[in-house]
């Protein structure tokens, strides 16, 4: 059970992150934000705050922000013969209701001949009670509509979708999603830095008799700079530096009081596991000062980002394969076990899969943020917009051969952690 709320606490919130990047630009762009959802499925509560309805819904997992646009208009949702109540006040629609729940406000029934919520804001038919009287009303811009399942959002004028703002803004709109995902995974990376005694530095703190570094003459407070001429910033990163080179000479840059040394020294090579890894015989020098800890956020959030850049390029090599990869299951999987070690690591597991997310959703592919960035590319290319046709249709086939790998991957996580 632990697992299970893990998933659902973790999975929610970047989600809900990712989604309020999306939500925060495009509501300063001018784009209508009709919803904000926390959780899928039926609406459990709604409320209302300049505009936007913010709704829970019954499914715990994610969210989704619901942007005027033509992703979000059904052209058939008004059909000819269709009875709605309205709320008129001074010749203006101000409520359409198309739930089936009693409203108090939009009390009179209309009977639809034609309707257009997106360019010309009329309804035009008859009211129930008179069906002689031909009657063309007018739409007020921000007139409210509860739909069917009882969700009442604004309609969606041809000047408040997504693809009115201008390219840089729609650019800044797709690109807010992943900035927000790193962003977090910053804030949490630094909060953990503040929950430790002290954070390793690049100083060095202990030099091990007879070690590598000893017999080099590394000394005790010797802050390290660079080895082989890389610039070290991170105990993290001088770790994966020396690692990488077992029973190699190497370079070392470093600050002895007041003056810069070179000193160069054979690393000592351990086995573990099957693989060797350099090592030099120094431990780091451990400091609670407010500059070493942000810094530490800093270098973990970028060591982060390197490792899931990796792995990303590994994707294809060796050939395509679906162990290569890992889906909700996995997902759970990982978050349970990780769990069970505690809070801090929980958090340090989030945090990571949060750059994971950001990452993930800027590859150009449809269906994805960096997809939207590579159109919002062709149309500052081609200088003029994407034709919606095409547009829409390229967004559907990567959103259909997104689905069908995610389903992929999650029958072959449930194999593999279930079955097999």
């Amino acid at each position: 059970m632990t697992g299970i709320i893990a998933f659902i606490i973790v999975f929610g919130v970047l989600v809900v992150v990712h989604e309020f990047g999306h939500f925060w630009v495009a509501k300063r762009a001018g784009v209508r934000i009709r919803e904000f959802a926390i959780g899928m499925g039926p609406k459990l509560y709604q409320g209302h705050k300049n505009g936007t309805a913010y709704t829970l819904r019954a499914l715990p997992v994610g969210g989704y922000v619901r942007m005027a646009g033509r992703g979000d208009i059904e052209p058939d949702e008004l059909p000819a013969g269709l009875a709605v109540n309205l709320q008129v006040q001074d010749q203006q629609v101000l409520r359409i209701n198309l739930s089936d729940q009693p409203d108090l406000l939009a009390d009179r029934t209309f009977i639809i001949d034609r309707a257009d919520l997106v360019d010309d804001l009329v309804l035009s038919g008859y009211w129930e009670e008179d069906d002689q009287t031909y009657v063309t009303l007018a739409v007020n811009h921000d007139a409210v509509k509860v739909e069917a399942d009882g969700t009442a959002v604004l309609i969606a004028p041809r000047d408040t979708h997504f693809e009115s703002v201008k390219l840089w803004q729609r650019a800044l709109i797709s690109i807010a999603g992943p900035v927000m995902n790193f962003v977090l995974a910053l804030v949490v990376f630094i909060g953990l830095a503040f929950t430790l005694p002290g954070v390793a530095t690049t100083t060095i703190g202990t030099v091990q008799t007879h070690s590598p570094a000893a017999v080099s003459g590394l000394r005790v407070g010797d802050r390290i700079q660079a080895v082989d001429g890389k610039q070290i910033n991170s105990w993290n990163r001088l770790q994966e530096v020396i690692q990488s080179k077992p029973d190699q000479k190497i370079t070392v840059t470093l600050a002895r009081q007041k003056t810069t040394k070179t000193i160069t020294l054979l690393t000592k090579s351990v086995s573990e596991g099957g693989q060797s890894y350099g090592q030099i015989g120094i431990v780091p020098k451990e400091s609670g000062a407010l500059t070493d800890r942000l810094a530490y956020g800093w270098s973990s959030t970028g060591r982060a980002f390197t490792t899931i850049i990796d792995a990303i390029r590994n994707l294809g090599q060796g050939g395509f394969s679906l162990n290569k990869l890992g889906g909700p299951v996995s997902i759970y999987k990982n978050t349970a076990t990780v769990a069970s070690y505690g809070l801090f690591s929980l958090l340090a597991f989030m945090a990571w899969l949060s750059v994971n997310l950001g990452l993930m959703n800027l590859l150009p592919i449809p269906g994805l943020d960096g997809g939207k960035l590579l159109l919002n590319l062709v149309e500052a290319i081609i200088r003029r917009p994407i034709p919606a046709k095409i547009e829409t249709t390229i967004t559907v086939a990567g959103g259909v051969c997104l689905v069908l790998l995610m389903l992929a991957v999650t029958g072959n996580d449930i194999l593999r952690y279930f079955i097999r």
